[in-house]
């Protein structure tokens, strides 16, 4: 938290009022009791938190109906210097005595009382008088603490006067003898002496609602934790009291509570001795503590009543055996124990309802009898056993003697077997030992021959396979090496054209500046025109380096696709060098599977085996030169792309020098225009002096206005011929303004939604079904890139169209059959890129982004700029003017070019799956 607001609020007060907060310094005592109560509520909720968390992992279930609650407490406290803390120690031993004395004691005589048994009442301490003497209200002392912490000029003197004067009778508080202030209660233990001194202090426990808002805000997630939940303020000052007495009084009463909800089991710990050694009693110590404990007093009512019960199954099926003759079953269970005890002579014995209940030592002499018939049994069952043993060992040994016997006649019979045995088997190992040695020496000549041919063949198969990896080599290095000089050249050339053209751009320019400035030092009125002038002429320069950046882009695109092209040409090439090793490695294979087959003649089933492999491979073998063909085919297509992209590029080189005719023409246009309008500026100004100068006043109004009608007829006309010169797209606005006058205000709306909807299922339809191709045009790239022109979605600043398209193409690649929808929407998604990269431009931006797009991937370069050129042939250029695209149809571009890119990816990936599965089998 904040230092400097930390200190502020442990040193100052605010007490709220009708008129506001009033802030008030505190003095060193004040602010130290300040900093005490701060301490004091970091502790409690800490501690509280401490118990929460420890509760919380304990892992009881909450909504169980049973269970299980351990409360440990010491005992009463008496030292030589008791506080308030024994106080509340001593409160709460007395208050769980009261509940341990009503538990023992009450609920035996209310047993004795359900049995209907003949007793007599039992008396026992009651210490009710104890705890009316602590808590009760309004006068007991924890009442008058509480009272005493309420007022601040209170002191442990006035409290302790008090209190005498309330209790001067009371049996159980007495004032000692040497001291004012302090006060003796004779608890349930004993008399124990307490000093007041610190016990206001104690208690009282100030909640200061700055000190919470401050540890809320702290920055440790720990100190705001533990004041999430804000007290309550008062009404006039920010300090709330909060007794400890009354706290822990309310926490003691909800556990009496629960303790009186549950069946409690006493365990009662006594402390051997003080020094904490093992084999060391205190007599004197123990016994205090029993006495504390009410252990004594439990024994004492124990011994005045029946200490011993049992129940009557219970009581049987333990002593039933002292009377055999009774446990026939004609008895009753009371019968049967009545029975036994009067045989053994017991009195003052009472029988209840269920249980029998006994005097102290009557359980003894039942266990004693009940010891001397078992001891009686279990002779009798030794001596029964001991005849058994001695009868069985006999029999033993008889039965081994014979055993024996048999086992030596048999040992003699099994060696005379094995003699025999190991006979036949030597014979029979003498002659699997030399087939053995035979056959390893006809296999190792066999392997010996094999690894040789293995590796003269081997040897041979590197040699020819590094001689035509040396030649692939050199020829890659050649075809780069031609490549670059190529490019290079290329370059400069181009370089230097532009360099030229941008100089003798610049000469012209600075000679028409030249020739202006001349012209505005003459006449002082054609200065706005010639700032016009200049304006329109920076204009034109700067789309004309746009038209630059725009060729040189092109060209570097084209280079790069050529170069990929061609490393795709060289990689199938080198692919079909390798089907081709591998046919020919497939017939050496098959000439030495032959040479295998005339020498395995002699075994038959052998000789069928390898005729049906044979069979087999020759049918692999016709099958790897179809492939082969294939991938002859496919080299040839590849070829012919080759050469229609450089085509295509001739074609693109046309294009580009017919621009900059047309550039040209545009810059002559411009000046003859320029002209006209100083002309028609000079013969203003001359029309305005004559009118000035010679007309009267009505009809210079007529005059200037036919004038100024004429000047802006030939503005006019300049403003139109710009236009038409300039590349300008037709805005929704233009076309649409007619048709959306005429609607009215509250059908508009609802006109352009059924508009909307009625594209999305036009196009939704046009991108689920399968459209085709017509004259080598796919109709789906048309229609949709003719609905977005048509709908001016390219000029719009916001739209989903875009969006809805791609989700539909995504769609119907995921649900349609890859073999024949991936190769449809790859030409159609390719087409429709090919249009939008012709037609569409965005002022930089668009060229930034198809600058990075090649870097990024090798798609864009090698299927969209080779689309280029065959589309222009097909038909798709013709008739298509460039268009200022906004952001969602540059977006839109993007995520086309990436759904190229994905479709392309699938198809490559099914390709190289077959490719795989042909080499396999060429490599098999």
């Amino acid at each position: 938290c904040d230092v400097k607001l930390l200190l502020a609020i442990l040193c100052t007060r605010s007490i709220q009022t009708r008129e506001g907060n009033i802030v008030k310094a505190l003095d060193c005592n004040a602010a130290a009791a300040s900093r005490d109560a701060l301490a004091k509520t970091v502790y409690s909720r800490l501690f509280d938190w401490l118990v929460d968390k420890i509760n919380k992992s304990v892992g009881q279930d909450q909504n169980s109906d049973i269970q299980i609650g351990v409360l440990d407490i010491y005992g009463f406290e008496c030292f030589d210097s008791n506080s308030f803390e024994q106080f509340c120690i001593n409160f709460a031993n007395e208050k769980l005595q009261q509940h341990f004395n009503e538990h023992v004691f009450k609920m035996e005589q209310e047993e004795y009382h359900r049995e209907e048994i003949n007793w007599s009442y039992i008396d026992f301490v009651d210490n009710q008088d104890v705890l009316d003497l602590i808590e009760k209200k309004p006068i007991g002392i924890i009442p008058l603490l509480d009272e005493a912490c309420m007022f601040p000029r209170s002191t442990h003197q006035t409290f302790s006067t008090k209190l005498f004067q309330h209790f001067q009778s009371h049996p159980r508080l007495e004032k000692p003898k040497f001291s004012q202030t302090d006060f003796t209660i004779s608890h349930y233990a004993g008399k124990v002496t307490y000093k007041t001194e610190t016990f206001l202090d104690k208690n009282r426990d100030y909640v200061v609602v700055e000190h919470c808002n401050l540890m809320s805000s702290s920055r440790c997630s720990l100190v705001a934790g533990l004041f999430s939940s804000m007290p309550e303020e008062s009404a006039r000052s920010s300090y709330k009291f909060s007794s400890v007495s009354s706290r822990f009084k309310q926490q003691l009463q909800a556990l009496m509570e629960t303790l009186n909800l549950t069946e409690p089991h006493y365990v009662r710990c006594v402390k051997p001795n003080s020094l904490n050694r093992p084999q060391k009693f205190e007599k004197l110590s123990i016994l205090h503590q029993l006495r504390c404990g009410g252990v004594l007093e439990a024994v004492r009512i124990s011994l005045a009543g029946y200490p011993t019960r049992r129940s009557y199954a219970e009581f049987v099926d333990r002593f039933g055996l002292l009377a055999p003759e009774l446990m026939d079953g004609s008895y009753d269970e009371k019968v049967i124990a009545e029975k036994i005890l009067r045989k053994l002579k017991l009195d003052n014995f009472q029988l209840g309802k269920n249980k029998v209940f006994l005097r102290a030592g009557q359980i003894g002499i039942l266990d004693s009898r009940r010891a001397e018939v078992l001891d009686s049994a279990a002779k009798r069952i030794q001596r029964r056993l001991q005849t058994f043993i001695t009868r069985r060992n006999f029999k033993s040994t008889r039965a081994a003697a014979s055993v024996l016997q048999t086992y030596c006649r048999g040992c003699l019979a099994r060696k005379i077997y094995e003699v025999k045995r190991k006979t036949a088997a030597a014979v029979v190992m003498q002659k699997y030992v030399r087939g053995w040695l035979l056959r390893s020496a006809y296999v190792k000549l066999r392997t010996a021959a094999i690894t040789l041919q293995s590796s003269i063949h081997g040897f041979t198969r590197r040699q020819k396979y590094l001689y035509v990896k040396r030649h692939r080599a050199a020829t890659h290095i050649q075809a780069r090496w031609r490549m670059r000089k190529y490019r290079l050249a290329f370059k400069n050339r181009q370089a230097s054209i532009i360099a030229i053209q941008c100089l003798w751009r610049r000469k012209l320019a600075k000679r028409e500046l030249r020739r202006l400035k001349q012209e505005a030092n003459e006449a002082g009125a054609l200065r706005l025109a010639k700032n016009k002038l200049e304006k329109r002429l920076e204009d034109v320069t700067l789309r004309l380096q746009l038209e630059k950046r725009l060729r040189a882009s092109n060209e570097d695109a084209k280079t790069v696709e050529i170069s990929k092209l061609q490393k795709t040409l060289e990689s199938l090439i080198l692919e079909l060098d390798a089907t081709k090793l591998a046919t020919i490695n497939e017939c050496n294979k098959n000439a030495v599977l032959q040479n295998q087959l005339e020498l395995s003649v002699k075994e038959k089933s052998a000789l069928e085996r390898e005729i049906v492999s044979n069979t087999e491979l020759k049918k692999e073998n016709a099958y790897l030169k179809s492939s082969m063909e294939i991938l002859e085919s496919k080299n040839a297509a590849l070829e012919l792309a080759l050469s229609k992209a450089q085509k295509e590029r001739s074609d693109a080189i046309e294009k580009l020098n017919e621009v900059q005719q047309k550039c040209s023409q545009l810059q002559e246009n411009v000046k003859s225009l320029e002209a006209k309008l100083a002309n028609v500026e000079g013969e203003n100004h001359v029309l305005r002096q004559k009118a000035l100068n010679g007309t009267p006043r009505s009809n210079r109004a007529g005059f200037l206005k036919s004038n100024s009608d004429k000047f802006s007829a030939v503005l006019a006309l300049q403003q139109s011929e710009r236009k038409a010169a300039a590349y300008e797209s037709p805005t929704p606005t233009k076309i649409l303004a007619s048709f959306s006058h005429g609607l009215s205000e509250s059908r508009r709306p609802k006109l352009t939604a059924e508009k909307h909807q009625e594209n999305y299922e036009f196009l939704s339809s046009c991108i689920k079904e399968h459209l085709g191709f017509k004259d080598g045009k796919p109709l789906a790239a048309c229609v949709i890139y003719n609905c977005l022109l048509h709908w001016h979605a390219f000029e719009s600043e916001r739209t989903a169209i875009f969006d809805y398209i791609i989700e539909g193409i995504n769609e119907v690649l995921k649900v349609g059959d890859e073999n024949i929808t991936l190769p449809y929407w790859l030409s159609n998604a390719s087409a429709l890129l090919c249009l939008l990269q012709r037609n569409l431009r965005s002022n930089g931006f668009f060229n930034a982004t198809s600058q990075r797009s090649p870097r990024a991937s090798g798609l864009t370069p090698r299927l969209v700029h080779g689309l280029k050129s065959p589309f222009k042939h097909v038909g798709f250029d013709d008739g298509l003017s460039h268009m200022e695209a906004r952001y969602p149809a540059i977006l839109f571009k993007q995520q086309l070019t990436a759904c190229v890119e994905k479709i392309f990816g699938l198809i490559r990936d099914n390709l190289k799956k077959e490719l795989s599965q042909l080499l396999n089998s060429c490599i098999q």
